[in-house]
C-alpha cells in the first residue's frame, strides 16, 4: 500500500496545488514515484473542478513542474486513506484537525514549512492570491525548501513500512 500525503490549502489553486506538485518532483527524483501518492485539496470548495490559478501555473512551469490540476474540497472521510496531511498555514491546521474524525487522523496533519529548519517561527506560507506573481515566486521558495525536509520524513516512513 503506498503512502499517501495530501496537501491542502484554503481553495487548492494556489498554494496546495504548487507543493503537490512540487513534491511529486521530489518523490519522482528520488525514486519513491511507486511508494508515494500525492494530491492535494481546499479546505473549502469555492473553486471545486477548477484548474490551478494561472499564476501558479504560469511558476509551475517557469521552474520546471507540471501545472495539470482540477481543484476539490478535502473531505473528512479521507483520513483513513492518508498517512499525512500538509496544511500549508497555522488556519488550514486548525481547520484539518476539527475535521479530523479521531484523535489519531488529527495527529496525522501538519504544516509544510515545520519541515523547514531554516523557517524558523512563522510556518506559514503566506496566501499568494490576492498579490502579484512575485507572491507565487516566493511561496514556491518556500514550498521548495520545505519539500526536502518533508522527502526525508516520507522516505523514513516508507523504509519503515518496508522492514
Amino acid at each position: 500500500m503506498p503512502y499517501r500525503v495530501c496537501f491542502v490549502c484554503t481553495g487548492n489553486i494556489c498554494r496546495s496545488p504548487m507543493a503537490e506538485s512540487v513534491f511529486r518532483a521530489r518523490v519522482a527524483e528520488a525514486g519513491l514515484a511507486g511508494l508515494v501518492e500525492v494530491d492535494s485539496a481546499g479546505t473549502g470548495g469555492w473553486h471545486e473542478g477548477d484548474g490551478a490559478d494561472p499564476r501558479t501555473v504560469s511558476v509551475l512551469t517557469a521552474a520546471g513542474y507540471e501545472g495539470d490540476h482540477a481543484a476539490r474540497r478535502f473531505q473528512a472521510a479521507w483520513f483513513a486513506r492518508l498517512d499525512l496531511v500538509i496544511a500549508l498555514d497555522a488556519g488550514h491546521l486548525k481547520a484539518l484537525r476539527r475535521l479530523a474524525p479521531t484523535p489519531e487522523d488529527a495527529e496525522k496533519v501538519r504544516l509544510l514549512r515545520s519541515y523547514d529548519p531554516a523557517a524558523g517561527g512563522d510556518l506559514d506560507v503566506p496566501d499568494p492570491y490576492y498579490g502579484g506573481v512575485d507572491g507565487f515566486e516566493e511561496c514556491l521558495e518556500m514550498v521548495e525548501a520545505a519539500s526536502e525536509g518533508l522527502l526525508a520524513a516520507v522516505r523514513t516512513e516508507v523504509e519503515g513500512r518496508a522492514a
